[in-house]
């Protein structure tokens, strides 16, 4: 099977594509290979741009896996929450263009990132947990204390409300929201204006600006996605 991750190297530039032809699910096979995308630009020492399919930014984890394969879940929900964990302290800039709706666990990642541009249009953006019968985890709840407006916060995390474009820019969720058609060229202009800032400055003062929220993020992955090794007899 192709991979549903794309990357291209463009300058001082890495896209870093998601499309499954679907609704880029967040599966095991897609976060894997979001992690091996992220190793190559890291590698490469390149600013990122992580985009989606046209009306699907991601529609979240693998509800199938959390349903149906219960060995499999922890090691997903891992790989996304480490992955949130990566973008939050990547040692280069890291952009998001939001194609289009992004929920729950997509939006960890929006949480994550340096900037957000979001396509306008008729999109659900948000934490919907609740409204699907799951409750959100610690390093969620992490993520969008860090990032979210107080009172937007509350609202998505505890009732499972969802916003629009609009309503995600002024909570926080997006930075910016254009025409889908302008999106990308948007989403590439921010990238590469970052890519015009100081790399050794910018590590370092994200790494000092997002300690805190660091460590909370990390010991609330280890506390709540650790699979215990079973005591010696």
């Amino acid at each position: 099977m192709d991979s549903p991750v794309t990357l291209e190297h463009d300058g001082a530039v890495t896209t870093i594509a998601m499309d499954d032809g679907k609704v880029n699910i967040f599966s095991p096979t897609m976060l894997r290979a979001l992690h091996d995308a992220f190793d190559e630009a890291e590698e490469a020492e390149s600013v990122v741009l992580l985009t989606g399919r046209p009306g699907y930014f991601s529609a979240g984890f693998d509800l199938g896996v959390i349903r149906n394969r219960p060995d499999e879940v922890v090691p997903m929900l891992r790989l996304g929450a480490t992955l949130a964990q990566r973008i939050l302290s990547f040692p280069a800039p890291v952009v998001i263009g939001c194609t289009g709706h992004a929920f729950p666990a997509s939006a960890f990642l929006l949480m994550a990132a340096d900037a957000r541009i979001g396509a306008d249009g008729p999109f659900s953006l948000g934490l919907n947990e609740v409204r699907i019968g799951l409750a959100l985890p610690e390093f969620a709840l992490v993520l969008a204390r860090h990032r979210l407006a107080p009172a937007a916060f509350d609202r998505t995390a505890v009732t499972g409300s969802m916003f629009d474009p609009a309503a995600a820019l002024a909570a926080g969720l997006l930075d910016a929201v254009v025409p889908p058609e302008e999106l990308h060229q948007a989403a590439r202009a921010a990238a590469q204006d970052l890519a015009t800032i100081d790399r050794r400055a910018h590590r370092a003062t994200k790494r000092r600006a997002r300690a805190p929220v660091l460590a909370e993020l990390g010991a609330a992955i280890e506390a709540e996605l650790t699979i215990p090794v079973p005591a010696a007899d």
